[in-house]
């Protein structure tokens, strides 16, 4: 029998960055607290989860799971009566998985000052078939010099993400030769 290199995929048209870009808003409540009196990081990182999420299924046409999160700051505590809001875009693709940037927002809901910038993160999603297998995703098409920047900022974030994951990988190995076990 002999060995048949798999068919290449067709070419998927690209989307712009705008095309996916969404903002979630949510006034945070007693309920979102934490032993502190402020909004638990956690209640936070499910908002960001949801809103990159539904930037990941808009851009990838379809299901979308969370692969990791890169990073996620947060500069400002969230306090009960803040209206947050949540704004997602794709920053960068590879050919099954995105980049979703992610910064978080808070005003207090009976105000009229400008939100203020209280967290940011990346996650990197996969775009996902019927079977929950790693499917093709569109190319971002970005359309801002600031989409560019995000993109090429994205690119380094990527190369650091790989390289730390096969350092770990190569050290688990080296220590395995050497019958360390943990």
């Amino acid at each position: 029998m002999t060995h048949q290199a798999p068919a290449a995929s067709p070419e998927i048209p690209g989307k712009p960055t705008s095309a996916s870009r969404t903002t979630l808003s949510h006034i945070m409540t007693h309920n979102d607290t934490n032993l502190l009196g402020t909004v638990h990081g956690g209640v936070i990182m499910k908002l960001v989860d949801d809103a990159a999420g539904a930037v990941a299924g808009r851009h990838s046409g379809g299901p979308a799971v969370t692969a990791s999160m890169d990073e996620m700051v947060f500069l400002e505590p969230v306090r009960v009566g803040d209206l947050v809001h949540v704004k997602a875009q794709v920053n960068w693709t590879g050919r099954t998985s995105m980049e979703i940037g992610v910064r978080v927002l808070a005003e207090r809901w009976n105000e009229s000052a400008p939100p203020t910038q209280v967290g940011s993160a990346y996650l990197v999603f996969t775009g996902v078939d019927a079977d929950g297998k790693p499917r093709q995703v569109p190319p971002v098409l970005p359309e801002t010099e600031r989409d560019r920047r995000r993109h090429q900022e994205a690119q380094i974030r990527r190369t650091h993400r790989l390289a730390r994951r096969r350092a770990i990988r190569e050290l688990r190995e080296r220590r395995a030769a050497e019958g360390i076990t943990d």
